[in-house]
């Protein structure tokens, strides 16, 4: 019995590492490079606008890659997800947006049953849409387009990095894998096919714990910060600020809101 179960075990590793090697090989000369989760939690809301500490955070691991742009993906809720620059680095933002209405729990709290069944069998075709910069996109090959035009433009050259937001509203932010979490596995999955995506999925859930900064903060405080950023006291009035950030949102408040 003891032979049999280290056999079994030689091809459940043997497996894995010939899947974990197959899609780096596959990834590494791919468009897109997938990095995983950014963060566990808001810090402040709205969260991603020019100075905020996740906008920061995404835009210095770009710039580590000598890329000129970045991809963050989110579940689409109250903003229009403008694209803006972040210092030297240009962050692209997309939102999709489930027409079944039950890809999630609630906003940004995914739904496992309904996940895992995308995960086995893919999007159905025509459930989601897409946002970004205030226009919504029928299929997923039209906001790619719209991504990568905006990353030629911004002289992006090799693979652009991509993200997912990652922020939970309620519950244990390490088991619910928080906003924008399908619309990444759906890229991965048109990029590479289901077993890279599988794979970079592991990784990106580790990803944070690793390059997150603010990790041991965002998760020793996450009930608080929840509770905060749903009672609205994350909030944050640009407008009256007095700071670089809110000088760049008065100088482009008729046509960007960041969220």
């Amino acid at each position: 019995m003891g032979k049999k179960i280290i056999i079994f075990l030689v091809v459940i590793l043997s497996i894995i590492a010939i899947s974990v090697g197959y899609s780096y090989e596959i990834v590494s000369n791919g468009p897109i490079e997938p990095l995983g989760r950014l963060a566990f939690v808001k810090l402040l809301n709205p969260d991603f606008y020019p100075g905020h500490p996740h906008s920061k955070m995404l835009a210095e691991l770009a710039q580590e890659r000598n890329s000129t742009t970045a991809l963050v993906v989110h579940m689409a809720g109250g903003s229009n997800y403008r694209s803006y620059p972040e210092g030297n680095v240009y962050i692209i933002e997309v939102a999709f947006i489930d027409t079944q209405g039950i890809g999630s729990a609630g906003l940004n709290q995914i739904n496992f049953i309904d996940s895992l069944k995308v995960a086995l069998y893919g999007v159905p075709d025509g459930r989601y849409k897409y946002m970004s910069d205030g226009k919504i996109y029928d299929t997923y090959d039209e906001m790619m387009d719209h991504v990568n035009t905006l990353a030629k433009q911004h002289n992006q050259t090799g693979p652009i990095p991509i993200i997912w937001h990652g922020n939970a509203r309620t519950d244990n932010p390490q088991l619910v894998q928080g906003d924008g979490f399908p619309l990444y596995f759906q890229i991965l999955t048109k990029q590479y096919g289901l077993i890279p995506a599988y794979v970079y999925m592991v990784y990106g859930m580790i990803f944070p714990y690793m390059n997150n900064p603010y990790t041991n903060f965002e998760l020793s405080h996450a009930t608080e910060l929840q509770n905060n950023y749903n009672e609205g006291l994350l909030n944050f009035d640009f407008k009256e600020s007095h700071t670089n950030t809110s000088e760049y949102y008065k100088n482009n408040q008729n046509s960007y809101e960041y969220g």
